[in-house]
């Protein structure tokens, strides 16, 4: 076309046309290569989890079996004969009766020691060590019984007047705590050393003998 200074105008066209471009072979197994490796990346990722997940639950099944449980204490009886007269003072004495049960299936517990102290309230009354070191065998209950009175009972005159005062409102609530050195036996392997504390309310009726709610108490059990 031509304008009227004579000067011939281009025509610009209506659409431009992309250019295609064809990869070559290379840069299709290349990406064919990428593809392939990132599949693998992902299948050992996937294989390394499921390893983990796998040691993790067997850790944990086996640390479930292997757990010890803490012994189980109860008391079965608890007596002070002398408060059923007034003036038994002189003659005053505890009688005990306790239970350890080792509940673990195969695992042992060592007692290096064990001691008993009578509580009213939370002031000491009297104690003694009990038994002697001892090993006890799993899904197996020990009996701890005996006496305690003379000087291993420190009851003063004062604190049986308290006694005698608490008798006559229906009962005399004392604690019994025994403290032992454990360890466990887990096979041939010693664990470290446990100190073991077991709390065990006992109250006595007017009679001085065990409430039934008292007796075949499961007593609470804790590590220090």
């Amino acid at each position: 076309m031509w304008s009227d200074n004579r000067i011939p105008v281009q025509s610009t066209p209506a659409h431009d046309h992309p250019i295609k471009r064809h990869h070559s072979a290379r840069y299709y197994a290349h990406r064919v290569k990428e593809n392939l490796t990132t599949r693998v990346s992902k299948l050992i990722c996937a294989i390394f989890l499921f390893l983990l997940f796998l040691v993790g639950l067997l850790t944990f099944i086996l640390w479930l079996s292997l757990r010890p449980h803490r012994p189980r204490f109860h008391i079965e009886e608890f007596s002070i004969p002398a408060l059923a007269h007034a003036g038994g003072f002189e003659n005053a004495e505890i009688i005990y009766n306790l239970t350890t049960r080792n509940v673990n299936q195969n695992i042992g517990v060592y007692y290096d020691s064990m001691q008993m102290t009578v509580f009213y309230e939370d002031q000491s009354i009297g104690g003694k060590p009990l038994l002697f070191p001892f090993y006890q065998e799993p899904k197996n209950t020990t009996v701890i019984a005996g006496p305690l009175g003379g000087a291993s009972l420190t009851v003063t005159n004062q604190r049986w007047e308290q006694f005698l005062a608490a008798r006559g409102r229906g009962e005399v609530v004392f604690r019994v705590e025994v403290t032992s050195i454990i360890r466990f036996k887990i096979s041939t392997w010693n664990s470290k050393h446990h100190r073991m504390h077991a709390n065990c309310p006992a109250g006595v009726g007017p009679d001085g003998l065990i409430l039934p709610i008292y007796r075949d108490k499961r007593c609470p059990v804790y590590f220090s």
